[in-house]
């Protein structure tokens, strides 16, 4: 194993703004679980890794360092001892997408991961995102989809473009909605998901064939988007 040069201290650490790793198609991902998850499902994806372990047995190309220079290219409050960096992008082989969530501007990079996660629960073919949605390989996106990063095809586009073309049904979570506890709801659509705070745009709301909504029964003002998905996912999924 090779140690870390202070260039390649402070390169690893530019990796944590989008524009470089836009521009070096890479992204980072930490943690012991979630890099062996990586180098079991996509070894050709790393680029190389770094580790407090000098024993540790791993083919890919490795650094070894200490705690202290860890705590330096980590972007964790608590740095594990291990990191990847991996080659853009990860995409997972699956048939042809049927039953598929589209984010209309999701800004919150723990919702995103927790939308991953919970698409990747309910075996959603995959997600898709509009331009101005929170990139999917940032760290904090990352480490919240607890490795669903890995199985979730996700892709960023013009939403108005990609569901003009579609011929699948399309369901839109709006607060005038219909009872989705009364709908007889086919795993086979697209769901839309809206941002936090505005819902679905205007504009995406024009597509939508089928407007559903969760009802409230308690005082809470509203449901969080990720809590939402999960909620609608499992309705879809019930009697399918």
């Amino acid at each position: 194993m090779e140690s870390l040069s202070k260039n390649k201290i402070k390169w690893i650490r530019s990796l944590r703004l989008k524009k470089n790793r836009d521009t070096e198609d890479l992204f980072i991902i930490e943690g012991e679980k979630m890099v062996l998850e990586l180098i079991d499902l996509w070894p050709e994806n790393v680029a190389f890794i770094c580790t407090t372990n000098p024993k540790l047995s791993i083919k890919s190309l490795s650094y070894v360092t200490d705690e202290k220079t860890m705590k330096e290219i980590s972007s964790l409050t608590t740095p594990n001892k291990l990191l990847a960096v991996v080659k853009k992008p990860i995409s997972s082989k699956k048939k042809e997408a049927s039953f598929i969530v589209v984010l209309d501007d999701i800004q919150d990079p723990g919702n995103m991961g927790t939308i991953l996660r919970t698409c990747d629960w309910f075996n959603v073919d995959k997600i898709v995102c509009s331009k101005n949605t929170v990139d999917i390989f940032n760290t904090k996106v990352i480490q919240s989809s607890m490795g669903s990063i890995f199985r979730i095809p996700v892709e960023y586009c013009n939403l108005s473009t990609y569901l003009e073309l579609t011929t699948l049904p399309i369901y839109g979570a709006l607060l005038e909605g219909d009872n989705i506890y009364k709908q007889k709801l086919e795993r086979e659509g697209i769901l839309i998901m809206g941002n936090e705070g505005n819902g679905v745009s205007e504009e995406i709301q024009s597509y939508i064939t089928k407007t559903i909504h969760i009802p409230r029964f308690g005082g809470a003002e509203s449901l969080n988007v990720s809590i939402a998905t999960g909620v609608i996912l499992s309705e879809f999924c019930r009697n399918n």
